[in-house]
């Protein structure tokens, strides 16, 4: 009779630790997994929002650019050869239409003024003569006593006579407008900015001694971006700044049809008041007031930006996020305007820095913020 040998205690043990892990190791995984599943379910951020706003906004357009003259004349010699022997004015100076800005030498001039006046008398004597011994000749001959060869040769010399007093008359009003030039005037008024002749220079004919800003009026050659070009109208008004000369008004003169095809930047040329003290050259900023233009308002919070993108998060169905890039417009209060979502969409005001794309939230109404009626509650079921 064989007899069977029990096992030995140690291992009934271990068996039964290992039995007991196995058990426990279970119900393990289920406690894990609910607790997960709770964590996931609690997930939600409570955030508030508010609906993208319809509304009209007093809107400006910002351009900037330089000062430059509404019209610059320049200032030339019409005759030439001469020596400045006077200066009247210098840059800066504001002078009326007309007024003297240089004096050339006119002596020489003066002296062909009087022989030529001398010529005009000479000729007008001749003239005179011959005018008597025509009318002598005619009546000659109509007695008979004269051929008419002699009365066309008295008609010949009278009529030389008078083309040569023509010839002097020309020649004196020549020399008189050649002195009249000597004398250099402003030829409309306005403010000297530039002068470019000294006393004892020989002027040629057609250089440029002055540059003048006719009326001494301004404008600033403000560029606006193509986008918003369509919106500057002639006659709207505008603000002036400048770091160097404070603040001024001005009004839009003109909106030049050419955008550059390289910068994609118009021209609207503003029109500076008179007491500004802009010079031309500088660089100055406009806020143009183009009046109330239709916009989508959001509150200044509700904008996030993400990897350098500004946007907002748009809560759509079952409570999902979603990022919507804008772009940011003018300022209004609290409000900013945005373009890239529609007039009715909910946006994350409260708690927007701190989601995702994604994203399951909890609206909740924002403080003294009117928020749509929440939808009716689902009726709690017991088991």
């Amino acid at each position: 009779m064989t007899t069977r040998t029990p096992p030995s205690r140690p291992f009934l043990v271990l068996g039964l630790l290992a039995l007991s892990a196995a058990g426990l190791s279970g119900c393990g995984g289920k406690d894990d997994a609910k607790t997960d599943g709770q964590v996931e379910a609690g997930a939600r951020q409570t955030v508030t929002a508010a609906v993208v706003t319809r509304t009209s906004l007093s809107r400006t357009v910002s351009a900037s650019g330089s000062v430059s003259a509404w019209e610059e004349v320049p200032v030339a010699a019409e005759t030439g050869g001469l020596t400045a022997v006077a200066l009247y004015v210098d840059e800066g100076a504001y002078v009326r239409q007309g007024q003297p800005l240089v004096q050339m030498n006119d002596v020489l001039l003066r002296a062909q003024l009087r022989q030529q006046q001398a010529q005009v008398q000479l000729a007008q004597a001749n003239a005179a003569r011959d005018d008597a011994a025509l009318a002598r000749a005619q009546e000659l001959k109509e007695r008979g006593f004269l051929s008419q060869a002699s009365l066309d040769t008295t008609l010949a010399n009278q009529r030389s006579s008078t083309a040569s007093l023509a010839a002097a008359r020309a020649a004196l009003s020549e020399t008189q407008t050649r002195l009249n030039q000597s004398t250099i005037r402003a030829p409309v008024a306005g403010l000297i900015v530039s002068r470019s002749v000294t006393k004892g220079q020989i002027i040629s004919a057609g250089t440029e001694l002055f540059r003048m800003v006719r009326d001494g009026r301004l404008e600033l050659d403000a560029q606006v971006p193509e986008t918003e070009l369509g919106l500057v109208r002639a006659g709207q008004s505008a603000t002036v700044t400048s770091s160097e000369a404070g603040a001024t008004s001005g009004t839009v003169r003109i909106v030049t049809p050419e955008v550059n095809p390289q910068t994609r930047l118009g021209l609207a040329r503003i029109t500076l008041a008179p007491n500004a003290q802009l010079r031309p050259g500088m660089f100055a900023r406009a806020e143009i007031a183009v009046g109330d233009q239709p916009a989508l308002v959001v509150p200044a919070s509700a904008v996030v930006y993400r990897e350098g993108k500004a946007g907002v998060y748009v809560v759509g169905q079952g409570d999902v996020v979603r990022f919507a890039p804008v772009t940011t417009g003018i300022r209004s209060g609290d409000g900013v305007a945005v373009t890239g979502v529609q007039a009715g969409q909910r946006v994350v005001v409260q708690g927007a820095g701190f989601l995702g794309e994604g994203d399951h939230v909890t609206v909740a109404p924002a403080t003294g913020t009117p928020q749509p009626a929440p939808a009716a509650a689902a009726p709690a079921t017991t088991r």
